[in-house]
């Protein structure tokens, strides 16, 4: 059955791999449920590819073209779809379009979290609207939510598992005592993990979501540089195994808090209580979990990855482009406060922490003497023997970490600890 009639929308869109081609089966699929939601029919005119001379199935051969000019320059195309990925020519791309008055559709969270806010500015100059929903945990709303349900909520702080690759790993780890490099195969073989998974497991990828969540959130430019991160790749299984036993559960998280006119934006592997909501997301799946001076708690998950997933979100903001013709204050997410950053030193955390240590009188009073010169308090201890080291896993009563950092320090230093300690911070408890 044929669309009903009503305005007709014509799309650019730059690119066609699994993400692109899924966006074109679903605008051609869903024509009639777009139309009758956006009173509008919507199609895609033209496709830019790199290489003509590839075969390529579902859309007419005459739509593909390997010049941009027959995109931009076309004043029938309203609305240009950016799925190439990268910051170059992506951004060259995005800018031209936004300058000649047409509407962006782009799931570039790397360009999105170091050049977001001059688009964003650019975007309300020329009166038109850049959306990016599918640059943060795929299907999942989160952007949408933040950006207009969220609007008055005043978030305080943001808790995402917003990788699904490390999710994957952990939980495999945790689930079975895998260890790391076996677990990222396992990972890569079912297809959650790329061959060169660098960006996912040292926590760049979430990094670059954190920064674009923190922005909308808290109405200030936080770039990917303003995000410290650290990955999963040192993870010991033994961490895991302790974790359970002591009701934890390891997640790879991005948190961003506000403290009064301040922020702090972090990635790095924690350990949460296993009756925290985010403690029960596993596998690929991503969640992001909200906290708010007017809504208490709110929780957001689903697949986080995925070609139909992403291009979901892609067809979604499209349409919200297409319903909202004239944009208004909500379609322009400008970062119009200035927020500064708070110091990492100076946050409160809780930490876990596991020490290789000789197994003889003296060496734990040792450990908690100078703990207890920093003020650093402990508050449950587990300890067993391994030939002829032991295993002292200790977890502390919240303190700022810069105590915590300092203590350690003194710690690794002692002559019973055997190996380099490892902290893992925890969340979710009091401190929060």
């Amino acid at each position: 059955m044929a669309p009903p009639e009503g305005e007709k929308i014509q799309i650019g869109l730059l690119g066609y791999g699994t993400v692109g081609s899924q966006v074109y089966s679903l605008l051609e699929g869903q024509a009639r449920e777009i139309a009758q939601a956006s009173g509008a029919r919507v199609s895609i005119k033209r496709i830019l590819v790199r290489d003509l001379d590839v075969p390529r199935e579902g859309a007419p051969e005459d739509t593909f073209t390997d010049d941009f000019k027959d995109i931009i320059e076309d004043d029938d195309i309203s609305i240009v779809v950016e799925l190439i990925g990268g910051t170059e020519p992506a951004f060259d791309y995005i800018t031209e379009a936004l300058e000649r008055g047409k509407a962006v559709v782009t799931a570039n969270k790397q360009l999105i979290s170091q050049q977001g806010f001059y688009l964003f500015q650019l975007s309300q100059e020329k009166k038109t609207q850049i959306r990016f929903e599918a640059s943060v945990a795929g299907a999942i709303p989160v952007i949408k939510v933040l950006r207009e349900s969220m609007v008055a909520a005043e978030i305080t702080s943001i808790y995402g598992i917003v990788n699904g690759t490390t999710n994957y790993i952990l939980t495999e780890m945790s689930r079975t005592g895998t260890k790391y490099d076996d677990a990222l195969a396992c990972a890569q073989e079912w297809g959650y993990a790329e061959a060169d998974p660098t960006e996912d497991v040292s926590g760049k990828d979430a990094a670059a979501k954190m920064a674009i969540l923190a922005s909308i959130a808290f109405h200030s430019n936080v770039r990917l540089d303003d995000v410290d991160c650290a990955g999963i790749e040192d993870i010991n299984p033994l961490d895991a195994e302790y974790a359970g036993e002591l009701g934890l559960t390891l997640k790879l998280l991005g948190v961003a808090k506000l403290y009064d006119d301040s922020i702090n934006v972090r990635v790095y592997p924690a350990l949460l209580s296993q009756d925290h909501p985010l403690a029960s997301v596993g596998g690929a799946y991503n969640a992001v979990f909200l906290q708010g001076r007017s809504i208490d708690e709110i929780m957001l998950s689903g697949p986080g990855a995925g070609g139909m997933e992403t291009a979901s979100a892609v067809v979604s903001d499209i349409v919200s482009i297409v319903s909202r013709r004239t944009p208004g204050f909500l379609e322009y997410p400008i970062a119009y406060k200035e927020l500064d950053f708070f110091p990492d030193e100076n946050v409160v955390s809780t930490f876990y922490l596991r020490l290789e240590v000789e197994d003889k009188p003296g060496v734990l009073a040792a450990i908690a003497n100078e703990f207890g010169k920093h003020e650093v308090s402990i508050e449950q201890v587990i300890q067993k023997g391994r030939g002829v080291h032991a295993e002292l896993v200790m977890v502390f009563h919240a303190v700022a970490e810069k105590s915590f950092m300092a203590a350690l320090e003194k710690v690794s230093a002692l002559e019973g600890v055997k190996a380099e300690p490892r902290p893992i911070r925890v969340e979710g408890g009091d401190e929060q």
